[in-house]
């Protein structure tokens, strides 16, 4: 790590401090709500983010968004050109916590039954048993998701959206906390499906690597010279841990003008001639619950318009569907410039 790095980490730790609230902030039980977060959970915050980062190399913001996806209970979808290092984030942050992981090596020729499970028969007993498939995890990383078909792409849209699998007319369900983080190659790359809309909705937030200084570079060859890094990570958190900080970004306040600041983004994108398909209110309700997840990563207790506009592009951009070659970040950016934020 080098200092820039360790200067960036110290000022994470020394983050609880008293943010003067805006007007609009609810008020509970006549006291004003409290503008810090609990040391506990800047601990474990920092413990998370600490020992991603001792495999991954920068990309500050990339691991925050990922980190923002697990506090608020969303999934993530890391999209980038091959060898940018979305596969290593996603096993640093899986093997970061204590719970069960599975890893799903999406291929052309993978079924539905693969990732949800599948019934054998029991010659001796005489009755069906369910043999669970990798869905049944608390971290699932979904490799290269988009050389899998759509048919089975869709066996993943009921445990992202429902936290439940149904096979054969059994519903079973899964484990909390359950968090899938799955990567992407560019669709115009040979052997890729584009993921369908359903799809995309069902991630609450997606975000790219982007190529690496000179001096991520140096730093990555040098630590990557001999062996895997990430085969020395140990898990710094429990699942129960990730609850109780999902449990705190519940309790983060939002005012009802950051409300309106959030549908009326909403509503603009949905007004531009450009946009066919428009953002849904999954998406409000994942930006929202994102930008919660964002002000306790910051030291607040509360959010805060600058949240909302963070935030917009990695919530929001990756949803819509577009007329022509306009980029859906650009017109997100766009929105956010020309929407006027509450007071």
């Amino acid at each position: 790590m080098n200092s820039g790095q360790a200067a960036s980490r110290s000022r994470q730790r020394a983050r609880i401090r008293a943010v003067p609230p805006p007007s609009n902030v609810p008020q509970t039980a006549g006291k004003m709500a409290s503008t810090e977060v609990s040391e506990r959970t800047t601990e474990l915050l920092t413990r998370l983010q600490d020992n991603v980062h001792r495999v991954v190399v920068g990309k500050e913001r990339t691991v925050r968004l990922v980190v923002t996806g697990i506090v608020a209970d969303g999934h993530v979808l890391l999209q980038d050109v091959p060898g940018t290092g979305k596969t290593m984030l996603a096993r640093a942050v899986a093997t970061s916590i204590a719970g069960t992981f599975r890893r799903i090596q999406c291929t052309p020729d993978l079924l539905p039954t693969d990732i949800t499970g599948v019934s054998i028969f029991d010659q001796r007993a005489l009755t069906f048993e369910f043999i669970q498939g990798p869905v049944f995890a608390n971290v699932v990383l979904a490799d290269e998701v988009n050389r899998a078909t759509p048919r089975t792409q869709s066996a993943l849209l009921e445990a992202m959206g429902e936290s439940q699998v149904t096979v054969e007319g059994a519903t079973r369900k899964l484990e909390k906390p359950f968090f899938v983080i799955a990567t992407q190659n560019p669709v115009e790359f040979q052997g890729t499906y584009p993921l369908p809309e359903s799809q995309l909705d069902r991630f609450m937030l997606a975000a790219e690597m982007g190529p690496p200084t000179a001096a991520e570079a140096m730093e990555v060859l040098a630590r990557m010279g001999k062996r895997d890094p990430v085969s020395d990570l140990e898990p710094v958190l429990t699942p129960g841990e990730v609850l109780e900080l999902q449990g705190a970004c519940q309790q983060v306040a939002v005012a009802p003008g950051v409300r309106a600041y959030v549908v009326a983004v909403l509503e603009a994108i949905r007004g531009g001639p450009e946009v066919i398909l428009p953002a849904s209110m999954r998406a409000g309700l994942h930006l929202q619950w994102a930008a919660q997840a964002w002000a306790l990563i910051e030291g607040r207790n509360f959010v805060l318009p600058d949240d909302v506009k963070a935030l917009a592009g990695p919530v929001l951009a990756h949803r819509l569907l577009l007329r022509g070659q306009t980029a859906a970040a650009e017109v997100v950016a766009e929105v956010v410039a020309q929407v006027p934020v509450p007071l």
